[in-house]
């Protein structure tokens, strides 16, 4: 057994020093978890931010004005005046998201008793600005309205009102939501490149013949790489967190960091295992880049990191509860998100140590078929 741990620690300083010469996978790894979680927390946004509206105002009256006015940063841009044609041109090539079209008399017809009607028109290939847009524009208008007309609230007249408080992220920041995430994105997809990479680097450089006439196992051989390269992401992601997440963006981290980092460690476990048996499945690097993929964007879309696992169907939710993807953002999301604590997460966990277990096996069983081919 002692010789079986050094082995397989003489493997791990082999792989961090073949990985630490590859200067390209090295800047991508720094890259992902830096510049690459602060773009996509400033640049995929999930809530209405800086959406350009524009007004037609045929009635000039105050209250249109002051319609206009109440339009404010920063779910909006400051509104601008335009006509019919250039508003037509505007929504055409994206410059206007909303167009408010506000007709002769409103003011006028809405003091005595008409109900005058306001033309919304909508951009509706920005999904996520026009939906949440619309609502909030109307929402602004009828507060207004109410305010300028001196009529009571609606919802005061309700024999109850709901109220909603938000215990994590209060102001809906996607980037709080979005840039943890990516930091789970990125340990899942180069977890599983590093180490079938380096698989298959050992493989197109012929080195792999080396380690065949050393006095090293299969099993020996794919612990090392899982060891070493999962120990990297591990690093990578823990600080990633802590500076990027954390300190530069200035999301607060509400749970148990040393819980997180256990959970980590057995995901790592079960997609770099994953890494390797895709990795004995692809003969080349081009081939094992394109089954990648595909396995990546499904484990990513059924993860519940894009969207939740409760919205998809039945038959997908019953199916989606065995991938350590979806576990895993499950219990990152009840760590960072809420403080849970072991008691809520270890029904996940158990399905992350059954899916590392088989990974492992299938990649060992693959991995000894692979070694022994190359004899």
């Amino acid at each position: 057994m002692l010789r079986w741990v050094m082995n397989v620690g003489l493997l791990c300083r082999k792989e961090f020093y073949s990985l630490m010469r590859d200067f390209v996978l090295m800047g991508l790894i720094v890259f992902s978890f830096s510049f690459a979680v602060v773009l996509v927390a400033h640049g995929v946004r999930i809530d209405v931010s800086n959406a350009t509206v524009a007004f037609i105002d045929e009635d000039h009256s105050a209250l249109s004005r002051q319609l206009r006015s109440v339009v404010l940063p920063p779910y909006f841009k400051p509104p601008t005046l335009t006509d019919r044609v250039h508003s037509k041109a505007g929504m055409d090539n994206g410059t206007y998201n909303f167009v408010i079209d506000i007709p002769p008399r409103f003011e006028a017809d809405t003091l005595a008793g008409r109900t005058p009607d306001v033309q919304e028109l909508i951009d509706a290939t920005a999904m996520t600005q026009a939906g949440l847009g619309a609502v909030y524009l109307q929402q602004i208008f009828m507060a207004e309205a109410q305010a300028q007309l001196h009529t009571p609230d609606l919802n005061a007249l309700m024999p109850f009102h709901g109220e909603s408080r938000i215990r994590f992220n209060p102001n809906s920041e996607s980037a709080w939501f979005t840039s943890v995430m990516q930091v789970v994105t990125n340990a899942t997809v180069l977890s599983i490149v590093l180490v079938g990479a380096a698989v298959i680097r050992e493989r197109e450089h012929g080195t792999i013949e080396h380690l065949l006439v050393l006095p090293v196992s299969a099993s020996q051989i794919a612990v090392g790489k899982i060891l070493a390269n999962g120990a990297v992401i591990l690093v990578a992601s823990l600080l990633s967190l802590w500076l990027t997440v954390h300190l530069w963006l200035g999301v607060p981290i509400v749970g148990n960091l040393f819980l997180f980092t256990a959970c980590l460690v057995l995901y790592l476990f079960s997609v770099t295992s994953l890494g390797i048996m895709l990795a004995t499945i692809a003969p080349t690097m081009p081939q094992f880049g394109l089954l990648v993929v595909p396995v990546y964007a499904v484990a990513y879309l059924l993860s519940g990191a894009a969207t939740p696992v409760e919205s998809m169907p039945d038959l997908v939710q019953s199916l989606v509860r065995f991938f350590p993807t979806t576990q895993f953002v499950k219990i990152s999301q009840s760590i960072l998100y809420r403080g849970a604590g072991f008691e809520s997460i270890w029904p996940s966990l158990l399905a992350i140590v059954f899916s590392s277990t088989l990974f492992l096996a299938m990649a060992l069983l693959r991995f000894r078929s692979m070694l022994a081919r190359q004899d």
